[in-house]
């Protein structure tokens, strides 16, 4: 079991059921050092206020030896690549996720959804793709892979996506694992947890890791410092409390 997890939803998403406090008391229960809270970003329709993630520093960075990252799971909300993070949220964040959300955007097709995503990418605003393998939205994925290694973006394996959501996905995510083997990029895990127990659930996605023949060395959730020298690459503000990790 690797001891982070970049991806998971609080009940901010009415969607999601447990709160940060839970996930904290789970992640000490699992051996989990560091997770990311990543509600949905405010264009979606059941997401939290702006106000949630301008808001975030009030939870403590540190209980009980667990670290938290303040994050958000934007929605790419057009070709040109922006998103639903918006300039009042972005300096408060540790980390931006995005992905599609068809309640947002609906696919644009190969082309469109490719573009998309690479400008995404190529914005400078953004560290991790969420669950790209999403067959109804179909990518170049070599193309994607490619951008993505040359601005350090990483691009997720969902476990969710293999157990409850995008169902179909295992395809485009094993080919996800592999374009990005081959063009030297970085792999992220997220269980993309809605409740505090599948925190840290990586069982789907590293069976792709080990099918693929994918570097350990190249995965961000090995080490929790491997993670926060990530973030530090793309210019984030080191994390005073999260030294420790």
């Amino acid at each position: 079991m690797y001891p982070v997890d970049l991806h998971t939803h609080t009940v901010a998403s009415t969607h999601a059921y447990s709160t940060v406090s839970e996930y904290f008391t789970i992640a000490k229960e699992k051996g989990i050092q560091l997770f990311a809270v990543t509600d949905h970003g405010p264009e979606l329709v059941d997401a939290p206020h702006p106000w949630h993630f301008q808001n975030m520093a009030v939870i403590p960075r540190m209980i009980n030896g667990v670290g938290l990252l303040y994050g958000i799971e934007a929605n790419i909300k057009n070709l040109q690549g922006d998103t639903d993070c918006y300039d009042e949220i972005l300096p408060h964040m540790d980390i931006v996720i995005a992905g599609f959300h068809d309640p947002v955007m609906p696919s644009q097709g190969l082309v469109g959804n490719t573009q998309a995503l690479i400008a995404t990418i190529a914005s400078g605003k953004v560290q991790m793709i969420s669950h790209p393998g999403n067959p109804k939205f179909p990518i170049d994925i070599a193309a994607v892979a490619s951008a993505a290694a040359k601005y350090n973006v990483a691009l997720e394996i969902n476990n969710s996506s293999f157990i409850h959501s995008r169902l179909g996905s295992e395809k485009n995510c094993i080919a996800v694992a592999k374009a990005v083997r081959d063009t030297g990029g970085l792999l992220a895990l997220g269980s993309d947890s809605h409740i505090a127990y599948s925190l840290g659930g990586f069982d789907k996605a590293l069976e792709v890791i080990k099918q693929v023949g994918f570097p350990e060395d190249r995965i961000l959730n090995v080490t929790p410092r491997r993670v926060l020298n990530f973030l530090e690459s793309h210019g984030r503000p080191s994390i005073a409390e999260l030294a420790s990790l």
